[in-house]
């Protein structure tokens, strides 16, 4: 049971990290356990999934601070970057969290809370879409044998 729980804890952490700005690939992760074959899939779902989620809650929340640090000399993104990110965001709207699970999507989720997107719409496209990716990624490590 212990060892069960900490490969979920493992997994959730990944998960949670893959989500913020921090360097994690949670995949890594999620399939070397679904390998394993000790946990079922249903579970290893579902704990990335709120994982990922609750990260992505953590970027959400940034952003809706972030105007108060833009000018700072030591702050990620150039003043363009983010004009891009919210022109990007303003035209495509709420459907880019959709995107949330690509590699970039995290920007995505960042930008949503600067544009003060809706919170309960937020929470329900990014759980879509990172929930689905987990899905996908299960479904694709089954049929590669695993």
């Amino acid at each position: 049971m212990l060892a069960e729980l900490t490969q979920l804890g493992t997994l959730f952490a990944a998960a949670f990290g893959a989500a913020t700005i921090l360097p994690f690939q949670s995949e890594v992760v999620f399939v070397a356990l679904q390998v394993g074959g000790t946990l079922p899939v249903s579970a290893l779902i579902l704990v990335a999934s709120i994982g990922n989620v609750l990260g992505a809650v953590v970027n959400y929340v940034m952003g809706l601070w972030v105007e108060h640090f833009r000018y700072r000399r030591w702050f990620p993104a150039s003043q363009a970057q983010m004009d891009r990110a919210q022109r990007w965001y303003a035209r495509w709207g709420v459907w880019t969290l959709l995107l949330s699970w690509a590699p970039f999507g995290d920007a995505f989720t960042v930008v949503a809370g600067v544009m003060r997107t809706h919170w309960i719409v937020f929470v329900v496209l990014v759980t879509l879409a990172k929930t689905g990716r987990y899905a996908v990624l299960a479904w694709l490590t089954t049929q590669a044998g695993g």
